[in-house]
């Protein structure tokens, strides 16, 4: 909640705006993926052998939105760094050729406004069979959570902050502004 804060301040620089978003998307990815399945193995240690849990399998995708999703992904990669990165880009029917049939797919835009974007880029992902999505932002409008949860009532979602509402140009309230502007320095 602390680096939340800082990210919503209008003064916060481009630069410091683009590290917290990763910083923000590595804890959230924390909690997303406490639940994939793990095997046990033998890790052979300088005095001796130790049992130890690591994933299970390499069945992980990040899948950003973009362009603001883009500034999510190192930070979830940091955690998972075998996961395979997909990409998708809507202008509403855009969509990724990165195969995901079988695997666990970590959708990721920092805002959830309307929740049209995450509602088509979730639609179009199913068409791929993924074995699981889940849905990751890092502020949320309840007007764009509804919407989601409704659309798409089998994707878990993980959000840092639910705002107010959203304003008559459907920008979240108190929000940060536009994250894709601010994360790539265009306005």
């Amino acid at each position: 909640q602390h680096k939340l804060s800082i990210l919503r301040d209008e003064k916060t620089s481009t630069k410091d705006f683009r590290e917290l978003v990763n910083e923000i998307a590595m804890l959230m990815t924390f909690e997303a993926t406490r639940d994939l399945p793990t095997e046990q193995v033998e890790v052979k240690t300088p005095c001796g052998i130790a049992k130890c849990n690591h994933i299970a399998g390499r069945k992980l995708a990040f899948v950003p939105i973009l362009r603001a999703g883009l500034g999510m992904v190192d930070g979830c990669v940091s955690l998972v760094p075998a996961a395979r990165i997909g990409h998708i880009g809507l202008y509403r029917d855009e969509t990724t050729h990165t195969p995901i049939e079988e695997r666990l797919i970590i959708v990721t835009d920092p805002m959830l406004a309307t929740g049209g974007s995450a509602i088509d880029a979730i639609s179009q992902i199913k068409l791929r069979n993924p074995r699981k999505i889940v849905f990751m932002c890092i502020i949320a409008a309840p007007e764009g959570l509804e919407a989601l949860k409704k659309a798409h009532p089998d994707v878990d979602i993980y959000c840092a902050s639910l705002d107010e509402k959203l304003n008559d140009d459907a920008y979240i309230i108190p929000g940060l502004g536009d994250a894709g502007d601010r994360i790539f320095g265009t306005k």
